[in-house]
């Protein structure tokens, strides 16, 4: 009998979150790669201004607002578990403890299942999909807020959900 071979990931490949688990899984490289609405998502190598450095800062203001709001947990390039055809993994995202009346939980299997209360995005290149098509999906998961950093842009998106719709703060220039 023939060995099944499972095909290597690829961006653009069109999958079930079954699917793309199951190849991401034994991909031993690739640090990032995400689902959004059933495509698959593979970002180019990161760079020290353009991701890194406003990752470090987002990380940093994350962190002190955690350790000022009991109940609340940050995570850093976590899969989050939206349905069957998203699954991204956030540059950060702020949740509430389930058993505190959060909307997200944690699997058996160690993933975040269902939306986090807040998600944040450092956009140097992927600035027209995190504001397009994962815009869509978060705010159709019920995602409370969601920001996005355009490094380049030098410019700061904070969308908060309300009614269904998200609601963009314009917030000032970095």
């Amino acid at each position: 009998m023939p060995s099944i071979t499972i095909p290597p990931l690829e961006n653009g490949d069109r999958l079930t979150r079954f699917e793309f688990e199951k190849r991401y899984e034994v991909m031993s490289k690739q640090k990032k790669a995400e689902l959004i609405n059933g495509v698959v998502y593979m970002p180019a190598a990161l760079r020290y201004q353009g991701h890194g450095l406003p990752h470090s800062s987002i990380m940093t203001w994350l962190n002190f607002y955690v350790a000022n709001t009991p109940g609340v947990e940050l995570a850093d390039n976590t899969t989050v578990r939206l349905d069957l055809d998203n699954e991204p993994q956030p540059d950060a995202l702020l949740r509430i403890k389930s058993e505190l009346g959060g909307q997200s939980r944690v699997s058996e299997d160690d993933y975040i299942e269902g939306a986090p209360e807040l998600i944040v995005e450092i956009a140097a290149s992927s600035a027209s999909y995190d504001l397009h098509d994962k815009l869509n999906v978060y705010r159709r998961h019920g995602v409370k807020e969601y920001i996005v950093w355009q490094v380049y842009d030098q410019k700061i998106d904070w969308f908060y959900l309300e009614e269904g719709k998200y609601i963009n703060l314009e917030a000032d220039e970095v």
